[in-house]
């Protein structure tokens, strides 16, 4: 049996058929479920579930007593903050078998989402969003914005660096931290120098 290419701590179960990328390193008693996907370079800190189907990209980050289950997909560079929770189900019964309507959630590229947020099925969180601590997603987020509150709303706009963007009147900002541009046309806001 060749070595591993990823971590794996003793006391975590991983079920045969989970796919782990390269350099990924999944901590204390968590449970990674057979068909699970874990991409490269990604941490799972101590207690953190991988339910059936679910996808994870590249170099995510969740951390502690997280739970991803069935019909969450996180893109590549996402953050999921301590004890943050996500949900498949709109209306659960504990004596209704509901496994047919579960619904699906997004986490695109580069989003964060704050420690003990919670996340309602069914709903996107955009590139670069940042969920706040303890917040309640209840509808999609759009690219960039940072949403706070339950349920969570728009607060402002920020940079894939996490900077709060300043818009002038031809509606650009630039991040302090990057120097990068951006544009916010129809509510809407789009990096206009790539991002690698």
């Amino acid at each position: 049996m060749s070595e591993k290419s990823y971590f794996v701590h003793a006391s975590a179960i991983i079920d045969e058929g989970a796919q782990i990328g390269v350099k990924s390193k999944i901590w204390h008693f968590c449970h990674v479920m057979n068909t699970a996907r874990i991409g490269k370079e990604c941490v799972l800190g101590q207690n953190v579930f991988i339910g059936h189907h679910v996808q994870i990209g590249d170099r995510v980050k969740v951390q502690n007593n997280v739970s991803l289950y069935e019909g969450v997909i996180c893109e590549d560079d996402v953050f999921l903050g301590p004890s943050c929770v996500f949900t498949n189900v709109i209306n659960p019964r504990a004596f209704i078998e509901r496994k047919e309507e579960f619904k699906p959630t997004l986490i695109k590229k580069g989003a964060s989402i704050g420690a003990n947020a919670t996340i309602i099925c069914g709903n996107t969180v955009g590139q670069y969003a940042m969920v706040g601590a303890g917040s309640v997603v209840t509808k999609e987020v759009k690219d960039f914005s940072l949403v706070v509150g339950s349920p969570a709303r728009h607060l402002y706009w920020i940079s894939a660096h996490g900077q709060k963007l300043e818009f002038d009147d031809l509606g650009l900002a630039t991040c302090v931290e990057s120097g990068w541009t951006y544009q916010l046309i129809n509510g809407e806001v789009k990096i206009l120098e790539s991002i690698a």
